[in-house]
């Protein structure tokens, strides 16, 4: 979440929007939200149907759900997406910048 937040303002700028699943219920999510006063919105997905969706993975052993960033256009069409083991797994906001731009990503798939 801090590269987010960091890093927010830079997909504003592009037109682009960042949203958060997270496993966590309703109440649980909002209050972390608010003590890190974090600028972009959240959707709380405990049953993980988004996230199913969306072919991120759930592992039990883990204990949650494994890291994915999705870049998804304005036409509801997937652009890029990064599935990872761990949180260094997720790909920098540079590599999803330039996906947010790239014409080639385009041809992705419907959300």
């Amino acid at each position: 979440m801090a590269q987010l937040r960091r890093d927010y303002e830079q997909f504003r700028k592009v037109g682009a929007e960042v949203v958060v699943i997270a496993p966590d219920g309703p109440r649980s999510v909002r209050s972390y939200w608010e003590r890190q006063q974090l600028p972009f919105p959240v959707i709380s997905d405990p049953e993980h149907r988004l996230a199913a969706r969306f072919g991120q993975e759930v592992k039990l052993m883990k204990l949650g759900r494994m890291p994915a960033v999705i870049v998804i256009d304005a036409e509801g069409v997937i652009r890029a997406a990064w599935y990872g083991e761990s949180m260094r797994d997720i790909p920098d906001t540079a590599a999803v910048l330039a996906a947010l731009q790239s014409p080639r990503a385009a041809e992705g798939t419907s959300a």
